[in-house]
């Protein structure tokens, strides 16, 4: 069946009279795939809902109807197949990425091949999203910032960090209410602050925790309003590095503020970062401070009861060929380096593997890493 994408400005379909994922929902979806993969496919993670440990990420492509459409279509493909964990954010492919989920369980809703509380869809927030087509030039894009945001007291000028990010609540609010829309659901299941550590190029440290302060309640506040059902923060170097490095964000200080804001009945479950063969650090380096000592990331986020998403499986692509012979050794089960490469990240204590998929031979091809 061919998905086909739709204009921003068409109505959105609706997620079925049910608002979000939930325990019993996802582990019904689950049920439905006993026997096909292995038994630690889909795991149970501190959000209380069941996640497969492969989901489908929509961060590379182009801004065009036909990416749209193939996207769509491979998000159908991947739920029918398996996969319960769709991965986005409101600044990907100009918005198109949270559309392009929005079509693809238009058609898994209506088909009935799942229902809205088996499906776990994640987005993020904190870059300034552009629109269908991005602006060719830099004046382009400062005079759409100044359209766009700052002429609607959306932001602030003093609030972008970096040329276009903004951690500011006014701003956050706008980016949760937009990917509703654009993604077509009253709920958003996981919704991460993007890559906070960006906001260190410009604020001290201090800074940074208390606009994490900022963020988190804002968020609280989406959850009490059955906007999100959870949140966490997303980040590329963040919590792979040392905290000697300026880059560095603690996941304690992530958890502390959490707490500040909302007690232990906080509602931060999940964070996601680089996990892959080229990128090991959450397994091997000691970078976050826990009790007196530095451990990895993947020890503090157990101790601490958060979830880990791993994105960028692949290293966009590159880990899908040319892998070495022991790697090779170490997978016998699987017959392609991206298995092998998605094989080592579902050997590890995560929520599950992100992979970018908008083709539906990709998704077939990655979930065979999975089988029995």
């Amino acid at each position: 069946m061919t998905t086909k994408a739709v204009p921003a400005s068409s109505p959105q379909p609706r997620d079925g009279g049910k608002s979000r994922a939930t325990d019993e929902g996802t582990q019904r979806f689950a049920s439905r795939f006993t026997g096909t993969f292995a038994s630690d496919f889909f795991r149970n993670t501190a959000l209380g809902i069941t996640t497969s440990s492969i989901g489908l990420g929509t961060y590379l492509g182009e801004s065009t109807s036909e990416d749209d459409d193939a996207y769509a279509e491979a998000i159908a493909h991947a739920a029918r197949s398996g996969i319960n964990v769709l991965d986005t954010a409101i600044n990907y492919r100009g918005q198109r990425s949270e559309r392009s989920i929005c079509v693809g369980l238009r058609d898994v809703f209506a088909t009935g091949h799942a229902s809205r509380d088996e499906i776990v869809v994640c987005t993020k927030g904190g870059y300034i999203p552009l629109g269908d087509t991005p602006p060719a030039t830099r004046a382009e894009y400062q005079a759409y910032v100044q359209r766009e945001f700052l002429d609607q007291q959306i932001l602030t000028r003093d609030e972008i960090v970096s040329g276009g990010h903004s951690l500011a609540p006014r701003f956050l609010r706008y980016c949760i209410a937009k990917s509703r829309q654009n993604i077509g659901l009253r709920t958003i299941d996981l919704y991460y602050l993007h890559n906070p550590e960006q906001q260190l190029a410009s604020v001290t440290i201090d800074e940074l925790r208390a606009r994490l302060r900022s963020a988190f309640m804002v968020f609280e506040e989406a959850v009490s309003r059955g906007e999100i059902g959870a949140y966490g923060c997303a980040t590329w170097e963040g919590l792979r590095v040392p905290p000697s490095a300026k880059s560095h964000v603690g996941l304690v200080d992530m958890v502390t503020a959490a707490r500040e804001v909302a007690g232990d009945a906080h509602h931060f479950r999940a964070v996601q970062l680089p996990i892959n063969l080229a990128m090991p650090e959450a397994v091997r380096a000691a970078t976050q401070p826990l009790n007196g000592a530095l451990v990895p990331l993947l020890q503090a986020a157990d101790a601490l009861g958060i979830s880990v998403f791993a994105s960028a499986s692949l290293m966009q692509a590159q880990l899908s060929r040319g892998l070495p012979d022991a790697v090779r050794d170490a997978f016998p089960g699987c017959t392609t380096d991206a298995q092998r490469a998605i094989a080592f990240i579902r050997s590890l204590p995560v929520a599950s593997a992100l992979v970018g998929m908008k083709k539906v031979a990709h998704v077939d091809e990655n979930l065979a890493s999975a089988r029995p």
